[in-house]
């Protein structure tokens, strides 16, 4: 209604702004003060009997547990019983819940805890099996078997794992390395349920519905209820609501041939949104959605016109959509990652055409495969081909260098007031271009990395660890390989790393070992040390798994190897059992199982100490002496021997963390004891990679993020 008024005269737009943000900032406010004042709050840090219905599928996190949206109906606690319906997130590593479907109940023994996630009441943390208290519905028995037969039928590879989350978005088969390419080729939009899905499908039923329909409302009806068939299919979450709503303003526009009235259609679809759903307002992805409609409503038409001059008008109308929404979203894209893929356009140019056939021959493949798998299987045959194109033209442009540039507000100001000028000065858009990208040129070769020679390297893998000793002929030692195998690949392809003779994993926690297909793809590696711990038995599980038929090797106390010029001494973990007091928080026994390492040569000392704590960092201070290079353990946690830091005594401290990470790493107690010792404390969350030049203990350091940390190919 208000959407209406502002078409009418302009003095109500002022109004109509003024009323929306009221409305939107109190029923957030009411939601947030409900959830705030629910009983659940009162009971973090308790455990208790919990009855709850499932909400979202259950599905695995990249740790290894189990995750799911659940509406809590009871909870028994020692001061009492409570009868509420409050949203919860559930976490388990049973995965047992794999089977429980939206609609039904169950009961078990949880502890309560707080959570940052907005549109929940708290943190459900389940350790025992849980018990099935209802069983699901027939219409939830229907739909669950439509998924899973489409998931089973779609077949292994990265194809495979594609259809299911092109089609319904059903992404449990997809590995981190495929979801990796995917995001940074810039086609991460087609692998889960979005806008362009529901466009497609209404748009394809729409079509079907002339042959039995000749009145367009009709049309437009039955049209209508198929999607809200397919919201059920694809499950009615937060995000598949925003995607069918913006989908839905694309579909009145073009079953009306109006489409200048769609923008207040889609100013309707973003308030019935943010109404229905407040935490909506804070979520990126719907920012993102509502960019990439209004780009493809506002932008596409303009980028039609100005192409159409200069090439067919079928190839302008195929390139428009991309390049529209690219141009629209990009502000808020690098506010998130921090960078940009210029080869992205060209990766949506090219898997363009096979969207169309995968989502409509997936989504009947699906409908059948409950009772007819032998049609399914045919269909699914058909798109596996193109769906391995859009595998493979993934996998090829995320091997391109992203433009990066600093993330945050600073990021989403450059980009924003870049499109800004574009558009003011529309009619120099050849020469702004052109000075732009050599300014971008001349910044990110300035700012190379590692430029040159180098004898230490700390990649910038996030939150995680990943260093490299260079044993000279595109060979080096490698200390753990970070979370992410694309950024250790491409940290070590910029280190020019061809083999690997010893690759050392200090410990199994996921952010030291998980980027392992990274390091090794394409590399020969003779070696691997491994902890005495095997603990997480999912990590240690996959290394080994990935490492069959290479040497494996647990190091321990005392153990010396010379590999070339260096020295390695082997300070931890020592033969026996060892007991320590845990850290506060989780995995202090992993951590204090972390292989210590003592490197030398010629030219530099280096300590590497894993993940160690006080109590083992302690044990090693006996007999240990000034190095050169010291990379912090743990992140540079405020979990630190003081007595084995003084011992050390560094020249330079390397703290490899992420950016604005949920811990708090590093430390400001930590990073000012180094610096009152005398050392150069280098970080990867402000500095970037970290490459050391040493001659006779003499150390020269670059890093990646230089003084002028705009933009970096990389």
């Amino acid at each position: 209604m208000f959407t209406l008024l502002s078409l009418w005269s302009r003095k109500f737009r002022f109004t109509v702004i003024i009323t929306a943000l009221l409305l939107g900032s109190t029923v957030m406010s009411l939601r947030q003060a409900s959830l705030a004042q629910s009983q659940i709050a009162h009971l973090y840090g308790q455990t208790v009997d919990i009855r709850a219905q499932v909400v979202t599928d259950p599905n695995q996190t990249t740790s290894g547990n189990y995750s799911f949206l659940a509406r809590a109906t009871y909870v028994g606690a020692h001061n009492g019983a409570y009868q509420m319906r409050t949203p919860i997130r559930i976490i388990t590593s049973k995965k047992g819940v794999l089977r429980l479907l939206p609609g039904q109940s169950f009961a078990a023994s949880a502890r309560i805890v707080s959570s940052k996630e907005g549109r929940v009441g708290g943190l459900v943390l389940i350790d025992a099996d849980v018990k099935v208290l209802t069983q699901a519905s027939r219409w939830a028995r229907s739909l669950a078997s439509i998924r899973r037969g489409l998931r089973d039928l779609s077949g292994e590879g990265d194809a495979g794992a594609l259809i299911p989350g092109m089609v319904l978005g059903d992404t449990s088969k997809q590995t981190p390395e495929f979801k990796i390419a995917m995001k940074r080729s810039g086609l991460m939009h087609l692998v889960a349920v979005s806008g362009a899905n529901f466009a497609i499908v209404s748009s394809f039923v729409l079509w079907c519905m002339q042959f039995l329909f000749t009145r367009i409302k009709l049309r437009l009806g039955a049209t209508a209820i198929a999607l809200i068939c397919f919201i059920a299919l694809v499950r009615p979450s937060p995000s598949v609501l925003r995607a069918a709503a913006m989908a839905a303003v694309i579909l009145v526009a073009q079953g009306t041939h109006r489409a200048r009235d769609s923008l207040p259609a889609l100013g309707f679809a973003m308030g019935a949104v943010v109404i229905a759903d407040p935490w909506q307002a804070r979520d990126a992805g719907f920012a993102l959605s509502v960019m990439a409609t209004s780009g493809l409503l506002l932008f596409a038409p303009l980028v039609i016109e100005k192409l159409r001059g200069r090439m067919p008008l079928k190839l302008a109308q195929a390139l428009a959509p991309p390049i529209a929404a690219i141009i629209f979203c990009s502000p808020v894209l690098v506010a998130l990652s921090g960078y940009l893929s210029p080869v992205s356009i060209i990766a949506n140019l090219l898997a363009a055409p096979a969207v169309g056939p995968i989502t409509i021959l997936g989504f009947i493949a699906a409908l059948v495969s409950p009772f007819s798998p032998f049609i399914s299987t045919i269909l699914i045959w058909l798109i596996r081909y193109p769906a391995g194109f859009i595998s493979a033209v993934a996998n090829w442009a995320a091997q391109f260098p992203v433009l990066t540039l600093r993330s945050g507000s600073i990021g989403f100001l450059i980009v924003a007031l870049f499109i800004l000028i574009l558009w003011l000065f529309k009619r120099y858009l050849r020469s702004i271009s052109l000075v732009a990208l050599v300014l971008i040129l001349m910044l990110t070769w300035v700012q190379r990395w590692p430029a040159g020679d180098w004898q230490i390297a700390n990649c910038d893998v996030g939150q995680g660890d990943s260093m490299a000793i260079n044993l000279g002929n595109h060979r080096a030692i490698i200390i753990d390989v970070g979370p992410d195998p694309l950024i250790e690949d491409r940290c070590l392809k910029a280190l020019g790393i061809k083999e690997i003779p010893l690759l050392i994993l200090s410990h199994f926690h996921a952010d030291h070992v998980r980027g392992l297909s990274g390091a090794i793809k394409k590399r020969k590696v003779s070696q691997i040390w491994v902890s005495t711990n095997a603990e997480p038995i999912m990590e240690s599980a996959r290394v080994s798994a990935l490492m069959r038929g290479i040497e494996i090797v647990m190091p321990q106390r005392g153990s010396r190897v010379n590999i070339g010029e260096f020295t390695i001494d082997v300070m931890w973990p020592a033969s026996g059992t060892h007991i320590f007091a845990s850290m506060p928080g989780d995995g202090s026994a992993v951590n204090n199982s972390s292989i210590a390492l003592r490197i030398s040569s010629r030219d530099f000392t280096l300590f590497a100490a894993g993940d160690i704590e006080p109590p083992v960092q302690h044990e090693l201070i006996r007999g240990m002496t000034s190095v050169d290079i010291y990379k912090v353990s743990h992140h540079g946690s405020k979990y630190q021997d003081a007595n084995l830091m003084a011992a050390l005594a560094p020249k330079v401290a390397i703290i490899s963390v992420g950016v604005r990470n949920v811990y708090g790493h590093p430390a400001p107690q930590t990073v000012q004891a180094l610096t009152r010792l005398g050392g150069q404390v280098y970080r990867t969350d402000t500095d970037g990679a970290i490459s050391i030049t040493a001659n006779s203990h003499q150390l020269k350091v670059r890093t990646s993020k230089g003084r002028f940390n705009l933009f970096r190919l990389g």
